[in-house]
């Protein structure tokens, strides 16, 4: 199969386009044909070494954790699936690799691509809304009627997110360039303040429910914006900037350190701190699946490049500037 791989962490130059054997469906596995795949900012991260200490590659390491495609072969014990099924599926971190011709995930990982979508789009949801469904309906167990703030109501996770709220019943806050106000008004925001304008900790009203993605600082003035009884649920450890500081090593120390210190900070007020990491989880994507057929949910797709431009969606997303998601067509 073709696949963009890599041998060292590096910039998006460190991609290569190669040759590499087929993968062979293990037990509980499947086979997929990639149709679409996409980029999150967590590609780019463990491009370039930031999570190495908690994530460490084996390389050639594949890139990608979103994809859309076609069930080629199933591996032994599973159930469920067919030959020539369309899926869709975000699989493990530990077990990345979407960027290929070919891809081989745990059934437990996939769900049925909603069938109202390309494969374009539905390779732009997985792995942003299944963040979502972690933050607002595991984590913080948002309720009809309460107030949800989304930060980056633009991007790939609060487009996602910003939808989801509505679709459990909340009122929706969210931050966005003004450029990019009538696109979230258009996903069911109620209220848009333009971060570039507006200090957003210094306008918002008391919310139940914060989804925060911008990093440990923000955290801390979450909790401020809070009800008695709120919720944050951060998406942003804050690894980046350690690795930044203290190397891809020492840097876990004071990251454990500051997430301890949060949910201190929380519980001495009150309040709850969640921080989420993404589960894998194909019975979650199929609930997604279902709001998406109902129209609750629409993907977002921004860019759609072709498979041999796959870098350029690296280089894009790490730009932090992106409407909606950056999709790698692999084939037709």
């Amino acid at each position: 199969m073709k696949a963009w791989a890599h041998d060292r962490y590096g910039g998006p130059e460190v991609l290569e386009l190669r040759e590499l054997p087929d993968p062979v469906p293990g037990p509980s596995e499947v086979l997929v044909a990639v149709h679409a795949t996409s980029v999150n900012p967590v590609d780019w991260k463990i491009r370039v070494g930031k999570q190495r200490a908690i994530n460490p590659q084996r390389f050639p390491a594949i890139p990608g954790m979103d994809v859309s495609g076609e069930v080629v072969a199933l591996g032994p014990g599973v159930q469920g699936f067919s030959v020539g099924d369309a899926v869709f599926s975000s699989p493990s971190h530990r077990r990345p690799g979407s960027f290929a011709e070919l891809i081989s995930i745990r059934a437990s990982e996939l769900a049925p691509k909603p069938a109202s979508l390309s494969h374009a789009e539905a390779a732009s949801l997985p792995l942003a809304a299944l963040t979502a469904w972690d933050c607002l309906v595991n984590a913080a167990k948002l309720k009809p009627g309460e107030r949800l703030f989304v930060q980056a109501g633009a991007g790939g996770v609060g487009s996602i997110a910003i939808q989801l709220g509505k679709s459990l019943g909340a009122t929706v806050t969210t931050t966005c360039s003004e450029a990019n106000a009538d696109f979230v008004r258009s996903l069911g925001a109620d209220r848009v303040i333009d971060y570039r304008k507006t200090a957003w900790h210094e306008a918002l009203e008391p919310q139940d429910v914060i989804l925060e993605c911008l990093g440990p600082d923000e955290v801390l003035r979450a909790l401020g914006c809070l009800k008695p009884g709120g919720r944050v649920a951060s998406i942003n450890s804050g690894l980046g900037p350690a690795v930044a500081r203290w190397g891809p090593w020492l840097a876990v120390l004071p990251l454990v350190f500051g997430l301890l210190r949060h949910s201190l900070a929380g519980r001495l007020r009150g309040k709850r701190v969640h921080h989420v990491v993404r589960k894998a989880d194909g019975a979650a994507l199929a609930e997604i699946g279902a709001l998406v057929q109902t129209g609750a949910i629409h993907p977002q797709v921004g860019t759609v490049l072709p498979f041999d431009q796959a870098p350029e969606s690296h280089r894009l997303s790490e730009t932090g500037h992106v409407r909606g998601k950056v999709v790698v067509q692999v084939r037709q």
